[in-house]
């Protein structure tokens, strides 16, 4: 399984705060399943606590973190 944890204003978006999901290749293959379809373009990826894009492989026990863009000055 793969968990999935949203943060900021995504948990409102998506309707959750953490999902496990099966393992699936890369983290696009993962943004296709429709819980996460919502999720705007510009989402800030990460895996395993590293930034990632959706080429990114994932294995078992990964943790996906789905973050809203920030912006400051």
């Amino acid at each position: 399984m793969i968990t999935v944890k949203c943060f900021a204003r995504y948990r409102a978006l998506l309707g959750f705060a953490e999902l496990k999901l099966p393992v699936v290749p890369t983290l696009g293959d993962l943004l296709t399943d429709p819980r996460l379809t919502p999720l705007p373009k510009d989402a800030l990826l990460a895996v395993n606590q590293s930034f990632a894009d959706r080429a990114t492989p994932l294995a078992e026990g990964d943790e996906v973190a789905l973050m809203p863009p920030v912006s400051g000055g």
